[in-house]
């Protein structure tokens, strides 16, 4: 797909069924061995820890540059069973951002540890390391970056101020698989390689998606990959023998299956991506009240998501503009952490304003983002967002 800085041009007619992820395209220009995958592990009868988990997860080490993978159900396990291999305490403190999904601050709370929402850059929408330090106290025992819509978090400072204080890092990288940060000595590293543990979701809609459920936890460390399998199985570090209380968390092979074909195709997804992004870039310049998405210079963007700030309070209304001419969107996210009922009373810092976090949540909105893309669909999107201008 070409991108230019032309006017998009035939634009009147809307493409039919535009999708946020075109799911049912992916599968189809891979459907022969994917159909193939799947007839394979029905037909061993192998579903649970099977040849093509063992697969997946030599595959993604490889790909990652990491010692140790451990597959699991899903992204919200993947940082529970991380959190529960660390150790911590009931009532210490876990940094997280308050610009996020749920799931980041869920599993802290659900522990009984203790919550401390931080703000976040208002460009690249991620964690920084001057907000981190405001909030560490005495009992802050680890922190979440959480690698926001396609980007790494800048993780150099972070590692300095864990390293100070510390502190352990867990990395949310479940919308960033793939994306690459580079360190100021010229090291490039995978985001979700970079810190102690790294956890990511294979939810379908993420850039490498299973066709359900899915996640993965993976580490440096071989101590803590002992325990993170550990704590994945029953807390089981041989059958029948549970030396601590886990839970039950394992991709199944069909899902492996899928995510095998998915892998090696990943780089080509998230070059895609890119393209469609600097599409959008090129033909949303110059909008009064639009502001398009930060790229970091040391951090390759993967684009989960194509997030835009609208300001003047016309989110909304470009929202439904939008619907209007058939064209999907998303609020990534209209509530921030500290707002939402669940964490009332719960957050160790107890704040109910972060001037970052609210202004996004009036703010942002995602336009369909996937590596289907043709020129067509692209150049209707942005003529219809132009046209609200």
């Amino acid at each position: 797909m070409a991108t230019t800085t032309s006017t998009p041009e035939n634009t009147s007619v809307p493409p039919t069924n535009i999708q946020m992820v075109d799911l049912k395209a992916q599968y189809t220009a891979m459907q022969e061995e994917v159909d193939q995958a799947i007839l394979d592990v029905v037909r061993s009868g192998a579903f649970i820890n099977g040849p093509a988990v063992k697969q997946f997860q030599a595959g993604l080490e490889d790909f990652l540059g990491v010692q140790h993978v451990i597959p699991c159900a899903n992204g919200t396990d993947a940082l529970q069973i991380a959190l529960m291999a660390l150790g911590l305490e009931p009532g210490d403190e876990v940094i997280v951002p308050a610009f996020t999904y749920v799931a980041s601050a869920e599993i802290i709370a659900l522990l009984r540890l203790s919550p401390v929402m931080v703000d976040v850059d208002p460009r690249t929408f991620n964690i920084r390391a001057e907000d981190i330090e405001a909030a560490i106290t005495p009992r802050t025992k680890a922190i979440i970056p959480v690698h926001m819509f396609g980007q790494s978090c800048d993780m150099e400072p972070i590692i300095a101020l864990a390293n100070e204080h510390s502190l352990h890092i867990v990395e949310d990288n479940a919308q960033s698989i793939g994306a690459v940060y580079t360190f100021s000595d010229g090291r490039r590293v995978r985001t979700g390689a970079i810190g102690d543990i790294g956890c990511t979701s294979f939810y379908p809609s993420k850039n490498l998606g299973a066709y359900g459920d899915g996640g993965a936890i993976n580490t440096n460390s071989k101590e803590l990959a002992d325990e993170l399998r550990k704590v994945a199985n029953h807390g089981q570090s041989r059958r029948y023998y549970h030396d601590v209380v886990g839970c039950n968390s394992r991709l199944d092979s069909i899902q492996a299956a899928v995510l095998n074909c998915k892998l090696p195709r990943l780089e080509g997804y998230c070059d895609r991506r890119r393209q469609a992004a600097d599409y959008y870039d090129a033909h949303l310049q110059g909008l009064e009240g639009l502001l398009t998405p930060a790229r970091q210079e040391n951090s390759t963007h993967v684009f989960h998501q194509y997030t835009l700030r609208i300001d003047g309070g016309r989110r909304d209304a470009l929202q439904e503009h939008l619907k209007a001419a058939g064209i999907p969107s998303m609020i990534y996210y209209p509530v921030p952490l500290y707002d939402q009922e669940a964490f009332r009373g719960t957050a160790a810092n107890d704040i109910d304003f972060l001037p970052v976090t609210d202004l996004l949540c009036k703010e942002v909105i995602s336009l369909p983002m996937h590596s289907e893309f043709d020129e067509a669909t692209l150049a209707y999107i942005v003529d219809k967002v132009r046209s609200f201008f």
